[in-house]
């Protein structure tokens, strides 16, 4: 089960697949991006500012460079997803992972936290004085009219969408929110903010601006870093792929544009696809569809 959609720098589309919502994943941390970094555009919050009563500011936040832990490693959390129980109370999950003792000065390390964007998903919240679904459409989806992506917060939401090898899953273990959309509004949504139609050139250039990341180098990313929300290359990022990745109980995204052209790519786990290395490969050919097929 697979689905994928290619949006050239024309604006042509080819999607194939399945045409169903999907989970987007961590691909949602873009869309959080995209929402804070418009309220600050309008004087909501200051980026820099602190986060009010702690030492961390938005914009490390949004970089994952708040020092802040993660709740991947906590094993008893996939016990409690796998067996298909209900998400902890936040108390507990912040408890579980020591939260407020920080594993860097702020600005100082680099952790990929999903911590770090359940308080982007806050801030979100307090400033536009909304609840996080409303303020996605009125900041993210609608502006970039989307038909299909919406925040998923209860096991219903779920009802219509493929979620690959996984069943019963409920989104709110994914604390920072989890939206679910089709692989066009994924492929869309990224298409229009590198072209600068969702943030204003300020912002978009300072939301690229990499931290290099050489301790995670690989074949697949032989120069990695991460920005505000987004993925991408420490050198010359704008010559490269920008997006996101993500992944969950039975299925993972990839979400990247280069030189106009964007892609995205899900799969469900059984498939034995990477999604991203598909994403490159198309990203690399030019969008042509062969080097996905």
């Amino acid at each position: 089960m697979e689905a994928r959609a290619i949006i050239g720098s024309d604006g042509k589309i080819n999607s194939f697949g399945i045409t169903t919502s999907v989970p987007w994943w961590s691909f949602t941390k873009t869309a959080l991006a995209i929402a804070l970094l418009r309220l600050s555009e309008v004087g909501r919050l200051n980026l820099d500012e602190a986060v009010a009563g702690r030492p961390f500011t938005p914009a490390q936040l949004l970089r994952h460079e708040a020092g802040l832990p993660d709740y991947g490693a906590l094993a008893a959390y996939h016990v409690d997803v796998a067996a298909g129980r209900s998400p902890w109370p936040i108390e507990k999950l912040m408890a579980a992972v020591e939260a407020d003792r920080l594993r860097d000065e702020p600005g100082h390390g680099w952790a990929y936290s999903n911590i770090g964007y359940w308080w982007v998903a806050r801030l979100i919240e307090q400033v536009s004085d909304r609840p996080l679904e409303e303020a996605l459409t009125d900041l993210v989806f609608g502006p970039a009219e989307l038909t299909t992506a919406r925040l998923a917060t209860v096991p219903a939401d779920l009802a219509h969408v493929s979620m690959g090898d996984a069943s019963g899953y409920h989104p709110g273990w994914v604390y920072h929110g989890l939206v679910v959309g089709s692989v066009i509004d994924a492929a869309w949504l990224l298409r229009l903010l590198l072209r600068g139609s969702l943030v204003n050139e300020r912002t978009l250039s300072r939301m690229r601006e990499p931290r290099a990341l050489p301790q995670f180098r690989s074949d697949l990313y032989p120069d990695p870093a991460y920005a505000m929300g987004l993925m991408l290359r420490a050198t010359n990022p704008l010559d490269h792929p920008i997006g996101h990745t993500g992944g969950g109980p039975g299925s993972q995204i990839a979400v990247y544009g280069r030189r106009g052209v964007t892609c995205a790519v899900w799969v469900s786990s059984a498939v034995g696809i990477d999604p991203v290395t598909e994403v490159f490969q198309t990203l690399g050919n030019g969008g042509n569809r062969e080097t996905v097929a």
